[in-house]
């Protein structure tokens, strides 16, 4: 699969499009002001929306990749959430202003031989454009789709349109959970594993897959890991190697918190370790991994951490900052 170079957009867009695609889930279309092409991303991509009051939030792009006039993101609204999907269903109207970040990609599409597909409600969005670049390729897949009932199931129709053969829709009303431990059961070589959906889901996936082989799995996730914020809070030294500028990170705070202090300016956004937002290069030490974003592999290179959750096991880091 084509890989884009990390590049970083702020943008001021306009909602062209808002339309209810399911029960409780809006698509909004973004467009340029000006009509000129938005920035090149890839499948698993998601881009910040800052809402109303700069609250910002993520959202998986989930149109045609190809299609640079557009981007579209899909909006489920959480009744017990912090407002930001209030505020995209019952404020944000068509022809409104919308500042947006990135696209980001931590959640790619690797090479594969084949791939099997696990979505769970508005967990669908990242996957989407993913069916599309697999199906095109002319490579084996599956897709099982489960969510509350049909009718909250985004996409579901015009996926069983397309895809008939490819794709099981499975309502929780109509069918139970998804039979996971079948799905899962018998490691497939050459095949990839891609799954985004809510935390349980993503859980009993990991957990299924323990016996395929390392880098199988693919998870994208929406919330913190729950242990994602577990192990001893110590202070510890950071080092800011652009202007050799030392601070102390105490117990109680993020080096986040404690570079922005330091007037040092860093991207953020969810400061929960799941967005990728704030990741930095690590150039010495060792990093204590708190996020839920990195991969096994990219954790044990040591080279990269989101700053925003992350500590440290050594006395000092040295960061690219």
């Amino acid at each position: 699969m084509r890989t884009l170079p990390h590049i970083e957009y702020e943008l001021d867009l306009v909602l062209g499009a808002k339309e209810t695609i399911a029960e409780g889930v809006v698509r909004l279309t973004l467009r340029d002001p000006q009509g000129q092409p938005l920035p090149a991303w890839e499948p698993g991509a998601h881009i910040d929306v800052v809402l109303g009051g700069g609250v910002v939030r993520q959202y998986s792009l989930c149109g045609d990749p190809h299609d640079t006039s557009i981007w579209q993101v899909a909006v489920l609204r959480e009744q017990p959430g912090r407002g930001g999907s209030r505020y995209v269903h019952d404020v944000l109207g068509e022809g409104q202003p919308v500042h947006v970040r990135g696209p980001r990609n931590h959640f790619p599409l690797a090479d594969a031989e084949s791939y099997l597909f696990i979505a769970g409600g508005i967990g669908i969005t990242p996957i989407l454009p993913m069916i599309a670049e697999v199906a095109a390729s002319g490579r084996q897949w599956r897709l099982v789709y489960g969510g509350r009932t049909r009718c909250s199931m985004a996409f579901g129709s015009e996926l069983q349109r397309r895809y008939l053969q490819q794709v099981d829709i499975h309502p929780q009303d109509e069918h139970g959970l998804l039979d996971l431990p079948a799905l899962l059961a018998e490691p497939v070589a050459g095949t990839a594993v891609y799954c985004c959906g809510p935390e349980a889901l993503l859980v009993a996936v990991e957990r299924h897959c323990a016996a395929w082989p390392a880098g199988a799995l693919h998870v994208e996730r929406f919330a913190p890991k729950g242990e994602a914020a577990a192990g001893p809070r110590v202070a510890f030294e950071v080092e800011l190697a652009q202007t050799g500028i030392v601070l102390q990170v105490p117990a109680s705070r993020s080096i986040l918190e404690v570079v922005e202090v330091a007037g040092v300016p860093v991207l953020s956004s969810c400061q929960e370790g799941t967005c990728g937002t704030c990741e930095t290069a690590v150039l010495s030490g060792l990093p204590d991994h708190r996020d839920s974003v990195l991969t096994d592999d990219e954790r044990q290179a040591g080279d990269l951490m989101m700053i925003c959750v992350s500590r440290s096991r050594s006395p000092r880091l040295v960061l690219d900052l």
